[in-house]
């Protein structure tokens, strides 16, 4: 964000989340990497320092904040090339569907657990023959009496395999069609027929625990249906606003971090006698990137400001997620084509750089859906 959206207490929040990440996630992130899965101590200890759930409401657990202050996570987290600490999606995503929908003792019971990252959070609506096409899901849920009982898959569930609790979008009526007939249960991690799929091998974000999901005759009780029976894909549409805008915030903070590594690079690196960034060309090419991370940065900061003043459309965030998520892959790719050689190989940021920003095109929607989201507004 630009330094007009903040403030002296945003500011000393920005401040402990950088000292954050420096202490907790930057020293073991190869051992994520790895592992292809973050520690569980690290929720905890974000959540002891107040750096999970910030907008949920103290009432449950949170600080109560503004979205600038969401914002400033997901920034960090790209800045710092670790944004596959999903971090966001438990706070951003997770905690606001049980917030805005559930019960007072639903939200008393998991939305303080969230806030201190013992609980953690995932939300599963992709199928494997679904993607974009929510109406389609397959999963379905059947009203026995006391429980609902869950037969499905879905499949590219983050936090698959360190969520305590998972978001179920499922069929819930019999004769019902399309998006009247969809329901959100809450599955906890002990539920019997919950069964945690492979981790699935991503070309990017790879300290992420990614994995398909399984509900074999799964049994929830009837009280964890969250909110109106039937309404799911209208909860489902008034929160991917607020979701495509945590991507937007990635998609520009990882876009301006890309050009300062590249910015360094070039001033060290020489070709035909001088460094790289005396080249026309390559000065040319940085001029390009920094005025399009600025245009970026202009309208999601826009967006910010009217998310926080509830008048942010499902266009204009489909927008900013679009632009953003296209913008960031041009960016990365001319950053990595301005390393040469250095750039195609993993010790090098950039290159790890240019992997996790692929997939931004894709979830949270993909460009197209996007485009047809914005056609949609105006004709």
């Amino acid at each position: 964000m630009h330094d007009k959206l903040h403030d002296d207490e945003l500011r000393a929040f920005r401040t402990s989340f950088q000292k954050f990440v420096q202490a907790e996630i930057t020293p073991h992130y190869e051992r994520f990497l790895q592992n292809g899965i973050v520690d569980r101590e690290v929720y905890t200890k974000a959540g002891a320092q107040g750096f999970l759930c910030m907008t949920t409401s103290a009432d449950y657990g949170g600080l109560g904040l503004d979205f600038r202050y969401s914002a400033v996570v997901s920034e960090e987290l790209a800045s710092s090339q670790s944004s596959d600490v999903f971090f966001p999606l438990h706070s951003d995503i997770v905690a606001p569907y049980i917030e805005h929908n559930a019960t007072e003792e639903q939200k008393k019971k998991w939305l303080p657990k969230m806030a201190s990252g013992e609980i953690i959070g995932a939300i599963a609506m992709t199928e494997p023959g679904t993607g974009s096409d929510l109406q389609a899901i397959s999963t379905r849920a059947v009203d026995d009496g006391d429980s609902w009982v869950i037969n499905g898959s879905k499949t590219f569930i983050s936090n698959g395999l360190l969520c305590d609790l998972v978001i179920v979008a499922a069929n819930t009526e019999n004769d019902g069609a399309g998006w009247q007939s969809m329901s959100l249960i809450v599955v906890e991690k002990d539920a019997p027929g919950f069964v945690r799929g492979r981790r699935l091998k991503k070309l990017g974000l790879m300290a992420q625990d990614t994995t398909e999901m399984h509900f074999e005759d799964c049994r929830v009780p009837k009280e964890n249906l969250l909110g109106e029976r039937g309404q799911g894909f209208v909860y489902l549409m008034q929160e991917l606003a607020r979701e495509r805008m945590v991507v937007a915030v990635g998609c520009v903070a990882g876009a301006q971090a890309a050009l300062n590594l590249t910015i360094d690079y070039v001033k060290d690196r020489k070709a035909f006698g001088k460094p790289l960034s005396k080249q026309q060309n390559t000065r040319f090419k940085l001029a390009e990137m920094a005025t399009e991370c600025e245009l970026g940065q202009a309208f999601v900061d826009r967006c910010i400001v009217e998310l926080n003043a509830g008048e942010l459309t499902p266009a204009k965030a489909s927008m900013a997620k679009y632009w953003t998520s296209e913008m960031l892959g041009r960016v990365v790719d001319e950053c990595l084509q301005l390393h040469g050689g250095y750039g195609y190989m993993h010790e090098y940021p950039i290159a790890r750089a240019w992997l996790d920003a692929r997939v931004q095109r894709i979830y949270a929607g993909t460009t197209e859906i996007m485009k047809e989201i914005v056609a949609r507004s105006l004709v």
